[in-house]
């Protein structure tokens, strides 16, 4: 009998390089050219991909013994994947609650960079659906850091292996991630 984890991490291999990989000629946010792009949010946006996220990702945190209050990090890309755990932790408590990281703080309202299901003291894991350099991941660390949070490590769909993970890892925190690159595009690290 197959491990229900497995079968679901293949399914969203299986996923993620139907909607999500794209070969060609890109220029990543870092700067440095591709012969492939992980559009990440075709699948995190996805149903089926939400459903699989949050199962594979619920089950990592708990796993890691990631007692967290609540999940997120910085919008856009993140809020699908702390969405999706959120939302499995319904269904096997205790409780995730979900957030977002704004790139700045708002300028009217309350002016909050965080917003969501956030406190000071709240321990909390940062979402990312794809870890290139990491410096998205460690921008909504520093701004959950400032807001009085304790990060307890980093959850991502996609690690596409070029120093994200390791520069995460020097900050102090473990990182986890779903996939990695080379289970999606053949000849990648």
């Amino acid at each position: 009998m197959s491990d229900p984890l497995t079968t679901s991490r293949e399914r969203l291999v299986a996923l993620l390089r139907s909607r999500s990989v794209l070969l060609g000629d890109f220029v990543l946010s870092s700067g440095r050219r591709s012969t492939y792009y992980i559009d990440c949010r075709k699948t995190t946006m996805h149903a089926e991909g939400l459903e699989l996220i949050g199962q594979l990702g619920l089950a990592a945190l708990r796993e890691r013994d990631w007692a967290a209050d609540s999940i997120g990090g910085l919008t856009l890309g993140a809020d699908p994947v702390a969405y999706a755990v959120a939302r499995a932790s319904c269904s096997a408590p205790p409780v995730v609650n979900a957030f977002t990281v704004r790139a700045a703080a708002k300028t009217h309202g309350a002016g909050r960079r965080i917003e969501g299901c956030f406190e000071p003291g709240a321990r909390v894991v940062v979402a990312e659906d794809v870890i290139t350099t990491g410096d998205s991941a460690l921008r909504a660390v520093e701004a959950i850091r400032d807001g009085g949070g304790t990060v307890l490590g980093v959850l991502a769909v996609v690690d596409r292996g070029e120093g994200g993970r390791e520069a995460i890892e020097r900050s102090g925190l473990p990182v986890h991630s779903l996939v990695r690159v080379g289970d999606l595009v053949e000849g990648s690290a």
